[in-house]
């Protein structure tokens, strides 16, 4: 049997390789530097540097591209603007997410348990936490996690696809069970996550061996043009689509594939949930993007309905439950739910415009997502012997918190603003654009229920704002809430503020770049 070698274009693939490569060398700083605190400062460096000259280097293609796009293994990977305006902005995040990682409260504590392998409460646990150590593999592990969505946004296999899939899906498992305190509810979300995560993956797989079956293909490109040569449009086709799309519908968290976020937000460690609810969420919708409109276009009509369905039963479940939420990360969680249902509002239709809308929507709604959580992270619960505790997130702890930390409180009211789409935010130019992009396509009653939503959402949004600026402090809460103070985390929080006022404010640059890279995804074939 002759084997013919692959014909592999690197180039391209630079921001990728220097992401995951920094990961593996990451792993052998964790097996020769010993001192804890040399070995985080290391990694913290290494993350830091590495998601800086990847994203140099993504933002230097994206400027010399030519062309449709660049086919870096034939049927199986491409890289274009569209994937390039996607790896960007993981990249932003990845950033954003290693500051949180690396932040310290004023007394030395970090976010992460001292020894991942310890079980909450025991005395190996006590005794690392008195010797210092710390989990500095955490670092190595979101370079994983951000490689991995770099290259799940430019497959173009449905079997590579799941390997991009795994790649970041693996390291997110280990760093949600790595929270400092409250350890069993970490462990719990870890394991719900694994466990659901292992389903999803399960159904995705067995939906690509069905289409293979009915088309003896994988390649998205391939597997198109099967589907407009099968006349009629074989039954076992659309129930390989459907089930491909619930392991993506897993992923960004639509209902009724949902019930690992709220546990799972609740019971991470607050940098990891900002991580995975702003670039999980940016990778799934890129992926799913690259699926609908370069695989399963001609199943318009067949699938449409799932859309719709989906995208209506997201909104509202994730708008009702979000309504009688007391703990602001559970809150947060279901607001992220319904989100999800704002962005298939996108696909009704499969309006060609949900390829520029959606990058803008997820860089608007991931930006106030990292900065919502890095407040939650600031303020805390203070224990009777006067030491800081964990995170203060029942939702009566945040009244007052406007004469308390004035600041603070003004970015997380921008942020909420942002969630509820009001106007001179970015998250108002997201949904209008998305909305835009449906109404396009006919499909005004899916926008009506989702304009509704957004407005009954903007209640739980408006009232953690009534709290925090408008009710007093009951008494003796003052004394048992301790305000932060991070350098790292308030840089993320005014970087973040600041993108989402921007953005709302002047997002004509943005949407720009959003149409380019709309353009390049459309026009693009398999490449010969």
């Amino acid at each position: 049997m002759n084997w013919t070698q692959p014909d592999i274009t690197w180039g391209p693939l630079v921001p990728i390789l220097v992401v995951l490569l920094s990961a593996a060398a990451g792993i052998l700083v964790e097996a020769f530097i010993r001192t804890h605190a040399t070995r985080r400062l290391v990694q913290f460096v290494l993350s830091v540097g590495a998601l800086v000259v990847a994203l140099g280097a993504a933002i230097v293609l994206w400027a010399t591209h030519e062309g449709s796009g660049t086919v870096v293994l034939r049927l199986m990977l491409v890289v274009d603007k569209q994937s390039l305006a996607w790896q960007i902005m993981l990249m932003v995040f990845g950033i954003l997410a290693v500051l949180l990682f690396a932040a310290r409260t004023r007394g030395g504590e970090e976010e992460f348990t001292p020894l991942g392998s310890t079980s909450p409460g025991t005395l190996d646990e006590t005794r690392a936490l008195r010797q210092g150590f710390q989990v500095t593999e955490v670092f190595p592990l979101a370079l994983f996690a951000v490689g991995g969505m770099m290259l799940f946004t430019a497959v173009t296999d449905f079997v590579f696809l799941f390997v991009a899939l795994e790649l970041f899906s693996l390291p997110l498992y280990i760093l949600v069970a790595l929270a400092r305190r409250r350890r069993s509810l970490s462990h719990e979300a870890a394991l719900k996550y694994f466990l659901l995560g292992a389903f999803s993956s399960a159904i995705y797989i067995f939906g690509v061996a069905l289409l293979f079956g009915a088309t003896t293909q994988t390649s998205f490109t391939a597997v198109q043009r099967a589907i407009e040569i099968i006349a009629g449009h074989d039954p076992l086709i659309i129930a390989a689509a459907v089930l491909i799309l619930v392991g993506l519908f897993f992923k960004i968290g639509a209902v009724p594939f949902h019930s690992w976020v709220p546990d799972v937000y609740q019971g991470a460690p607050s940098p990891v949930t900002a991580f995975m609810a702003a670039a999980t969420k940016a990778a799934a919708v890129a992926a799913l993007l690259r699926i609908v409109y370069a695989s399963f276009y001609p199943l318009e009509w067949e699938l449409n309905w799932l859309f719709w369905t989906i995208a209506i039963v997201t909104m509202i479940v994730g708008t009702l439950v979000a309504l009688v939420q007391t703990d602001i990360k559970r809150m947060l969680a279901y607001s992220s739910i319904a989100h999800a249902g704002f962005i298939l509002v996108a696909f009704a239709g499969f309006s060609a415009e949900a390829l520029s809308s959606l990058p803008f929507y997820l860089l608007a709604y991931g930006l106030a997502t990292i900065g919502a959580f890095a407040i939650v992270t600031q303020v805390r619960e203070r224990t009777p012997d006067g030491a800081v505790g964990a995170e203060a997130t029942r939702l009566g702890q945040w009244a007052g918190l406007g004469k308390r930390a004035p600041w603070l409180a003004a970015a997380m009211a921008i942020f909420l603003l942002s969630f509820a789409g009001i106007p001179l935010t970015a998250g108002f130019v997201g949904k209008f654009v998305v909305f835009r992009s449906a109404i396009t396509e006919g499909a005004w009653p899916l926008v009506l229920v989702a304009v509704l939503a957004s407005a009954a959402a903007a209640f739980f949004y408006i009232r953690l704002i009534v709290l925090m600026f408008f009710t007093d402090v009951p008494e003796g809460q003052a004394e048992s809430i301790e305000i932060e103070y991070s350098p790292l985390t308030r840089a993320v929080v005014v970087v973040t503020a600041a993108l989402t006022l921007v953005l709302g404010v002047v997002p004509g640059p943005a949407l720009a770049v959003a149409e380019d890279a709309a353009v390049m995804l459309s026009s693009l074939t398999d490449g010969k």
